[in-house]
């Protein structure tokens, strides 16, 4: 009897020393607070954005042309939802004008350039450009790991995360990496989600092509490693129901 108790206790030692750990985000958080917002920054268009650019004019010709182009661009490949793709020289080919450069600009300022140049061919253009293929990739310690498209222009990590369905227990809130690529350089940061000042971060509001990896906790990587412990844990709870009817 003493055996077991002596082996009982060391195994419910074993189990109880892993560390605990904060699973709630912006834990620091009071009950009131009134922070800034920070606005997310201009999306500047890149190599291979996709575009989709809708025309209305007076010209009824023009615009049909404008939009027979903008769904099958013979010229320009397309994804599913159509479009017209940023080239390597970073110019999309529009018809009647011909190539525009657009990157590095602004979806407002590739609109109003677009408009402009119009101008001079169509009376009273309306132009209307949406970013079609914006996406962001989530992995790692999260529950549906996946390249995540997103509808509009802006999306924030904590959004990211909930469209991949939120960390699992075994992610570590407190050191999300993330992984961003602009003008040819990557830049790699990472964010602690259970501090509220997550939202100053320039990283909290997400841009086109931003992959998010959560780390794995250290509890994961020995349950994958190491297979003692589920062992030790049945072991446990065989002797505990030993004893238990032992002890009646």
């Amino acid at each position: 009897m003493k055996n077991l108790t002596f082996v009982l206790f060391i195994a419910l030692t074993i189990l109880g020393c892993a560390p605990k750990r904060d699973l709630v985000y912006f834990s620091n958080l009071s009950n009131v607070s009134n922070d800034q917002i920070q606005k997310a920054a201009d999306i500047k268009l890149q190599k291979n954005d996709q575009l989709s650019i809708s025309l209305t004019s007076l010209n009824t010709e023009y615009n049909v042309l404008f939009a027979s182009a903008n769904a099958n661009n013979s010229n320009t490949p397309i994804n599913s939802k159509g479009g017209f793709r940023v080239n390597n020289a970073g110019n999309i080919n529009l018809p009647l004008v011909g190539e525009i450069k657009v990157e590095g600009l602004n979806l407002e300022e590739a609109q109003d350039l677009i408009t402009k140049v119009l101008r001079k061919q169509i009376k009273d253009p309306y132009v209307d450009l949406q970013l079609v293929n914006f996406k962001v990739t989530v992995l790692g310690e999260v529950n549906h790991p996946a390249s995540l498209n997103v509808p509009g222009e802006q999306i924030n990590i904590l959004e990211a995360l909930g469209m991949a369905g939120d960390m699992t227990v075994f992610g570590r809130r407190e050191n999300v990496l993330v992984i961003r690529e602009e003008d040819g350089i990557r830049n790699m940061t990472r964010l602690n989600l259970n501090d509220k000042n997550i939202y100053n971060s320039p990283y909290f509001h997400l841009k086109q092509n931003d992959i998010i990896y959560v780390e794995p906790d250290k509890s994961k990587e020995k349950q994958v490693n190491n297979t003692l412990l589920p062992i030790i844990s049945t072991c446990v709870s065989a002797v505990a129901v030993i004893l238990t009817v032992i002890l009646r």
